[in-house]
C-alpha cells in the first residue's frame, strides 16, 4: 500500500529531521564504500541545508524526506534527495523526481546530481533519464537534459 503523502516548502528547522534521515538512507551505502562517520553524514547536509531550494515529503503529519533543487548557470542541481527507508519503493521517489523534471523542462534547464557509487538510487535516475556524465570511486555524476 502506497502511504499517502504531500510536499511543503522547507523551513530552518526542517534541518535536524532531514539530516536523520540521510544518516539512515546513506549509511548502508556509506559503509560498504568506508566512508561512514556518523557526525560527518548530518554536518554535511547541515552545512549545505538551503530552505529556499527545498521541498519537504510529508507522510502521516511527520516529515518523510526531501528534495533540494539548486540553480547553478543553465541548469539545476538536484540534491539532498532523500526518503525515509521504510517509505521506499512505493513509488514517492519517482513521482517527486517527476515533478521535478516537469519544472526543469518547462524552464529548458538540464538537471545534473550525484549519487554514491553502487547506490540503489541511481536505477532511479536512470529510469528517468540521467545518464552518467563522470564518476569517480565515490560518486557518480549524473545528467539529464530537457525534454
Amino acid at each position: 500500500m502506497t502511504a499517502l503523502w504531500t510536499v511543503r516548502p522547507a523551513t530552518p528547522t526542517d534541518v535536524e529531521p532531514i539530516a536523520e534521515i540521510r544518516a539512515e538512507v546513506l549509511r548502508p551505502d556509506l559503509e560498504r564504500l568506508g566512508r561512514y562517520d556518523e557526525h560527518r553524514v548530518r554536518q554535511r547536509l547541515r552545512d549545505s541545508f538551503t530552505p529556499d531550494h527545498t521541498t519537504i515529503i510529508v507522510t502521516g503529519g511527520a516529515v518523510a524526506g526531501s528534495v533540494a533543487v539548486r540553480p547553478a548557470g543553465d541548469c539545476r542541481w538536484l540534491e539532498h534527495f532523500y526518503l525515509t527507508a521504510a517509505l521506499h519503493g512505493q513509488g514517492i521517489g519517482s513521482a517527486v523526481l517527476r515533478n521535478v523534471l516537469t519544472r526543469a523542462d518547462a524552464d529548458r534547464a538540464p538537471v545534473r546530481l550525484n549519487v554514491l557509487q553502487g547506490s540503489a538510487a541511481r536505477r532511479l535516475y536512470e529510469r528517468h533519464g540521467f545518464t552518467v556524465e563522470s564518476e569517480d570511486p565515490v560518486d557518480v555524476f549524473m545528467l539529464r537534459p530537457p525534454r
